[in-house]
């Protein structure tokens, strides 16, 4: 039996076909739409770049040492700092995470690992609510709550109020991500006779704890940015924090009072805060996806 194949026409004919899918509306309609979709990635890029660009170039120029170690000058004088904003927000943040990642956390693991039914959705419905509400709502909230019965504007207040905001992050993104661990983990913990406490403590959670870290970074990310919350509990200072049931300065506030301010120096100092600011928020996200690579490893 003699075959009918020659390489020459069929490399011609693969040629022609080639030719053929190339100009195919097909083929073109995905090019454009490959092309669209980066040049739309692109423009997605421009606001970040152009807002991480802008307060470089006016913060940078007001950042040195003493912006990180002095208090805020009065108007004209040059130099100062907001170093006690940088604490106040560090020590608002500390407590509104002590206030809301156990909480978060032990709730995620109800919802995933020992509850069932109505309760579970009900609860989950509730966590995406009040992920949706204004920040303003919670620091509203805080200054009913807490405000008015101490009597006082104070860092508590200001952690009550972002706490609020970090749950429903928390609880969420430690729900997922304990859903995502394998059944068969737990499976192989129950067959070795391991209780249910074990499996979760010692199984489920250390295999869920990158992720966990993510929802945990990315909850502080948004905290820190807040402002809204923090002038109905926190309010605003000019000196150090001396306690937390005092009046207590955050790096949102300070950017949000300077910036506003008609003097050129305290603006000037508004813009390096807002650069830290910002590099804050960088960095916390930085750590989130760096624990998100290590989970899809």
């Amino acid at each position: 039996m003699t075959s009918n194949f020659s390489p020459q026409s069929s490399g011609g004919s693969g040629r022609t076909n080639l030719a053929y899918s190339r100009s195919s509306p097909r083929t073109l309609f995905n090019t454009v739409m490959t092309v669209l979709a980066f040049l739309c990635g692109i423009l997605s890029l421009l606001p970040l770049l152009a807002v991480l660009i802008y307060v470089l170039l006016r913060g940078f120029s007001s950042l040195n040492l003493n912006a990180f170690t002095q208090l805020p000058p009065p108007p004209f004088v040059p130099g100062g700092g907001f170093g006690h904003a940088i604490v106040g927000t560090i020590i608002v943040v500390a407590l509104a995470a002590l206030f809301s990642i156990p909480f978060g956390v032990l709730a995620a693991i109800y919802l995933t690992e020992f509850s069932s039914g109505k309760l579970s959705r009900w609860v989950r419905f509730a966590t995406n609510v009040l992920s949706g509400v204004p920040s303003i709502i919670a620091g509203v909230f805080a200054y009913g709550v807490v405000v008015l019965t101490t009597g006082t504007f104070s860092a508590v207040a200001g952690g009550v109020a972002l706490g609020i905001l970090m749950l429903p992050i928390i609880v969420r993104t430690t729900d997922e991500s304990l859903q995502l661990v394998s059944q068969d983990l737990r499976q192989a913990a129950t067959g070795l006779g391991a209780t249910k406490f074990q499996t979760v403590s010692q199984v489920v959670l250390p295999a869920a704890i990158p992720a966990i870290v993510t929802g945990v970074t990315l909850a502080i990310a948004r905290a820190s940015g807040e402002t809204a919350p923090l002038l109905f509990t926190a309010q605003a200072s000019q000196y150090w924090p001396s306690g937390l049931f005092e009046r207590t300065a955050s790096l949102a506030v300070f950017v949000y009072n300077f910036g506003t301010s008609p003097y050129a120096n305290l603006q000037s100092l508004a813009w390096a805060a807002a650069l830290i600011l910002v590099l804050l928020v960088l960095l916390t996200n930085i750590i989130a996806r760096w624990a998100t690579s290590r989970t899809l490893k």
